[in-house]
C-alpha cells in the first residue's frame, strides 16, 4: 500500500474507545518529537504553523505555508504520513492546490467551509471538494471541515447536512470543529464515515480521549493546543532563567 493508503486505513476498523490521535506539529522540531514518541501519523494545525512563522492564523502567505509543511514532512520518517491544514485552499484552483500540496510530501489535508469568517454555501463547497477529489484521485486524504459550530450555528443537524454533502463529494473524513461532546452521538448517527473531533490539550482532557471515541470520534486533533502548552512550558523555563 502507499502512504496515503496507510493513512486512510488508520481511520477505519477502529474500536469505539480507540480513536486515532493525531498530534499537531507546528515545525520540524515538534514533528520529530511526536514521531519519536511513536504516533503513527501527524496533522499540522494552521494556527500553530502560523504562530511558529510569526503570523496570525489565516495570514500566512501560501508559499510560506507549503514550505513549512514540506519541512515538517521532511523531518519525520518516510513511514509517518502527514496531513496538512490548508485552511480554505487559499483561492487556488483545485488542480494547482492538489499539485502544490502533494509536492510537500503531505498525504492529506483539512479544507474548511468558511471564508473570511462566513460559511460558504454548502452545495458550492461540495462541488469544490468534488473538483479537489477529481484532481487528486485516491492520492489525497480529504478532511472536510464543517464550520457551523464555530460560526454560531448550534444545531447539530446543520453540521450533519453539510457533512453528508461533503462525504458524497468524496471527502474521506469530516471535521465539525468545536462540536460539543453532547452533540457527538447525533453527529455519529447522521454521518457516514470517519469523524474528526477537536480536543483540548490540557491534562484532564487528554485523559478523556477514549470517551470522545465512545461518543463518536474516529480521530482526534488539537488545533494549536499543543503549541500553546509548549509555549507555556517555555515561558516557565524563561522565567526561571531570569531568577537565577
Amino acid at each position: 500500500m502507499s502512504l496515503v493508503d496507510d493513512f486512510r486505513a488508520l481511520h477505519h476498523g477502529r474500536a469505539p474507545g480507540d480513536p486515532l490521535v493525531l498530534p499537531g506539529p507546528w515545525d520540524a522540531a515538534s514533528a520529530r518529537v511526536f514521531a519519536e514518541a511513536g504516533f503513527p501519523a501527524l496533522a499540522t494545525p494552521s494556527a500553530g504553523v502560523a504562530a511558529s512563522l510569526g503570523y496570525a492564523d489565516g495570514e500566512v502567505p501560501v508559499d510560506e505555508m507549503f514550505a513549512a509543511v514540506a519541512r515538517i514532512v521532511r523531518s519525520v520518517p518516510a513511514s509517518v504520513p502527514v496531513s496538512a491544514d490548508i485552511e480554505d485552499g487559499y483561492g487556488l484552483p483545485p488542480k494547482e492546490l492538489v499539485e502544490r500540496l502533494l509536492a510537500t510530501g503531505a498525504v492529506g489535508c483539512n479544507l474548511e467551509d468558511s471564508t473570511d469568517g462566513a460559511l460558504r454555501d454548502p452545495h458550492e463547497q461540495a462541488d469544490w471538494l468534488a473538483e479537489v477529489r477529481a484532481a487528486a484521485g485516491d492520492g489525497l486524504f480529504i478532511n472536510a471541515r464543517v464550520d457551523t459550530f464555530v460560526r454560531g450555528v448550534a444545531d447539530p443537524g446543520a453540521a450533519v447536512e453539510r457533512a453528508r454533502l461533503y462525504v458524497a463529494a468524496g471527502a474521506d473524513c469530516v471535521y465539525p470543529i468545536f462540536a460539543p461532546p453532547e452533540a457527538l452521538p447525533q453527529l455519529r448517527a447522521g454521518i457516514e464515515g470517519p469523524i474528526n473531533v477537536g480536543a483540548k490539550a490540557d491534562g484532564p482532557s487528554l485523559r478523556k480521549l477514549g470517551e470522545l471515541g465512545e461518543l463518536g470520534a474516529t480521530r482526534i486533533t488539537f488545533g494549536p493546543g499543543l503549541l500553546v502548552r509548549a509555549t507555556e512550558a517555555l515561558r516557565e523555563i524563561a522565567g526561571g532563567l531570569k531568577q537565577t
